[in-house]
């Protein structure tokens, strides 16, 4: 029986930069950075969602052959990859609060459809979005 998913893989060019930024700029901490050889499995987990990890591998052996880590670096810095949606409850304060942390933005805050969302990119050109949703009543 499934009991639902544990792990989401993002690729990161460099896991040392992937790491300063989602522990010392989002928050996240960490749940396994182990090695066999050249290989890294490097996971971090949202303080409020623990059982989710995030994934961030270096494209590379065991699992790609060089050509295809290339391609895949340059895909994901190109910023091709779907974008991942983190919610927050004050969009704005969010947005100042990473900015201080040197969280570089490509969308500041704007309001859609009653919500409020911003937009980021990790170092590697992995997308994410910061989404407030419209509260109950208004």
């Amino acid at each position: 029986m499934m009991q639902g998913v544990s792990t989401v893989g993002l690729y990161v060019r460099d896991q040392d930069e992937a790491l300063e930024f989602y522990v010392g700029k989002l928050g996240f901490d960490v749940h396994t950075d182990v090695r066999n050889g050249d290989y890294r499995w490097l996971t971090v987990t949202h303080p409020d969602q623990p059982q989710l990890q995030l994934g961030l591998l270096r494209p590379g052996p065991p699992v790609h052959d060089a050509a295809t880590a290339r391609a895949l670096e340059e895909i994901v810095a190109k910023g091709a990859m779907p974008p991942l949606v983190m919610r927050v409850d004050d969009c704005r304060a969010a947005h100042a609060r990473l900015a201080d942390r040197g969280v570089e933005f490509s969308q500041a805050p704007v309001e859609r459809y009653g919500n409020v969302d911003a937009g980021f990119r990790d170092p590697s050109g992995n997308g994410w979005k910061m989404i407030q949703t419209a509260r109950e009543g208004r």
